[in-house]
């Protein structure tokens, strides 16, 4: 869908690595998993069952397919050593043309430290650097005040309130719908963070 631009497989910035997802990131991503499934199926769908290595291993598939169809580009939050994942954040190509969704969570020792908008600021900044992106948009839940708070930091716009889709999420609910356009990206919030360092 992006012709031959694709995303860099690698972002890196003080204290902090995204890495495209390798099938040998199982055992990291389990116990990140494991240790944050409390709270992460408050707002995971993918979340509320228990967590397995074997699951862990399929999404992992599953996510370096994707990546090479085009379709979702995700990344793990990792340390800088690649000792530890941190969290996640993708961009998903499921809005129709022109748009990438970004989505993320963050391992819960690991919050409040900033790392899910450096994160989100550095792919928003990869999606602007693909030809034919003319948007980025985040999903998120009213209630998750956390989750909401990256895209009001970073200088997205609250689009609408709107009922979101029950076979995404398994039931039906709400989300806001936060939105950064082209035109308003450089100079925005997320544009200054992710070139107050630059990528390599």
């Amino acid at each position: 869908m992006h012709g031959s631009a694709w995303p860099p497989p690698r972002l890196e910035v003080p204290g902090l690595l995204l890495r495209r997802w390798s099938q040998d990131d199982a055992e990291l991503l389990q116990d990140a998993v494991s240790e944050s499934h409390e709270r992460l199926r408050e707002w995971m769908p993918w979340a509320r069952e228990a967590p397995s290595l074997e699951k862990q291993r399929a999404y992992l598939q599953t996510a370096v397919r994707t990546w090479a169809d085009g379709v979702d580009y995700g990344y793990g939050m990792f340390d800088p050593g690649e000792t530890a994942v941190l969290g996640s954040v993708a961009m998903h190509a499921r809005l129709g043309p022109g748009a990438l969704e970004i989505g993320y969570w963050v391992h819960s020792a690991h919050t409040r430290r900033g790392l899910a908008s450096t994160a989100t600021a550095l792919v928003t900044d990869v999606a602007f650097a693909l030809p034919g992106i003319e948007r980025t948009e985040i999903h998120c839940d009213p209630a998750n005040i956390a989750s909401a708070g990256v895209p009001r930091v970073l200088g997205y716009r609250l689009d609408r309130v709107q009922d979101r889709d029950p076979a995404l999420f398994g039931e039906p609910g709400r989300e806001m719908v936060w939105v950064m356009s082209r035109d308003a990206y450089k100079g925005s919030e997320a544009w200054r963070r992710a070139h107050a360092h630059r990528v390599r």
